[in-house]
């Protein structure tokens, strides 16, 4: 199965981000707009994720979020990969929040 991918710099503002790196990659930057769900428990958790909208999955680098991206779209799901991932993301000058209050990077 194919998975779809945009740049990072290419998601719109207001798109449903499914963040789904860890808790402590997660603490040290993100997306403002983000939802956090870690891979381990995207199973578990899928009933948090919208059906009936467009999901963009990202990750740190693209892997994890392209594995989940292709796990939601076997679920009927449209789910799209965030290419390069959050490092991707910071590159493009994206904006980005830390759960510490210290300057947000990508971890």
């Amino acid at each position: 199965m194919t998975v779809p991918e945009i740049e990072a710099g290419a998601v719109p503002a207001d798109a449903y981000l499914l963040d789904v790196r860890e808790q402590d990659e997660w603490v040290a930057g993100h997306a403002p707009q983000a939802v956090h769900i870690p891979m381990t428990q995207i199973q578990g958790r899928v009933d948090e994720v919208p059906a009936d909208t467009t999901v963009y999955v990202v990750c740190r680098v693209g892997g994890r979020s392209m594995q989940v991206a292709a796990w939601l779209n076997q679920l009927g799901r449209d789910a799209i990969n965030v290419g390069g991932g959050m490092q991707s993301w910071e590159f493009s000058r994206r904006p980005m929040v830390s759960e510490t209050g210290q300057q947000p990077f990508v971890a």
